[in-house]
């Protein structure tokens, strides 16, 4: 019987104890607070940017959005970050990428100061959580080691397999995991025998960027499957890396597209945020 990993669901739940521990700090004069800017028009941004302000309303967190054209030059954006990162008010700071041509991501990245760097993909923070100290983790793994986490799956001793090497999901979950003292396989576009490798695997991790490229003869009998790939279908509706049809019926546990990794995302943001809150104030954690 395969069960199923409702990110939704679980969001849901650690925003109700946000709110209480936001509610805590507020009454002692301290609301976290997250600037988000947006550079551009992408519809995919545009929507991604409404979802973080919708929960930051939820659990109480402060924020604002700072809207910029398309055509904003690269000193124009670090003005405006040098700005956030010394206004004492402001204790989260989210550039939301993809950024326009003109502009170095990493350039713009470096910028932030580490302590607002909630996105969690600065250098400083990058090398903290490879050496295990505290540090602000990127939310999308983080999102889906608190998934794991939540349905006390064991992690020790169990083989996960990446299919992925980003910056932002698949080099910082095989660290998490492996900090979690699983033995961790990375595979990747020029991988060869993919299929032979992740059928090892105890734990599968698919972040492709293609739809249903995984399906049940990539698994293992009863695997934990987690699928954070998000592709628009031509019906305009979301679809995951992976069959899930196919796969869930392998899997132990399995992540639907929408309502898996994606909102843990934004959630593990908030969860982010309230902790540079409480570091940049000094307030006992």
């Amino acid at each position: 019987m395969t069960t199923l990993l409702n990110g939704k669901e679980l969001s849901e739940e650690l925003k109700q104890k946000m709110k209480i521990e936001v509610d805590e700090l507020k009454e002692k004069g301290l609301t976290p607070h997250l600037t988000v800017i947006l550079v551009g028009d992408n519809p995919a941004s545009k929507s991604y940017v409404r979802g973080k302000e919708k929960a930051c309303a939820v659990t109480g967190i402060s924020s604002n959005l700072i809207e910029l054209p398309d055509d904003t030059t690269e000193e124009e954006l670090l003005s405006i970050i040098e700005e956030q990162n010394n206004d004492d008010s402001v204790h989260g700071i989210l550039v939301q990428l993809p950024l326009p041509d003109q502009m170095d991501e990493q350039k713009i990245i470096h910028a932030i100061s580490p302590a607002k760097d909630v996105d969690g993909f600065h250098p400083i923070n990058v090398g903290k959580m490879m050496t295990g100290e505290d540090t602000f983790i990127p939310c999308t793994p983080y999102g889906i080691l608190t998934m794991l986490q939540s349905k006390d799956i064991s992690l020790e001793g169990k083989h996960a397999v990446i299919i992925g090497r980003s910056n932002i999901v698949g080099k910082p979950i095989g660290l998490l995991l492996l900090q979690e003292n699983a033995t961790v396989t990375y595979t990747h576009s020029r991988t060869k025998n993919l299929q032979e490798i992740t059928k090892q695997a105890d734990i599968l991790i698919v972040a492709m960027g293609r739809a249903h490229a995984i399906n049940a003869d990539y698994i293992k009998k009863d695997a934990v499957v987690i699928d954070v790939g998000i592709n628009r279908k031509d019906d305009g509706k979301l679809t995951g890396d992976v069959d899930f049809e196919s796969a869930k019926e392998k899997a132990s546990f399995i992540t639907p597209v929408p309502r898996g990794v994606g909102p843990m995302t934004i959630t593990m943001l908030l969860k982010n945020t309230i902790k540079a809150a409480k570091g940049l104030n000094h307030v006992e954690r």
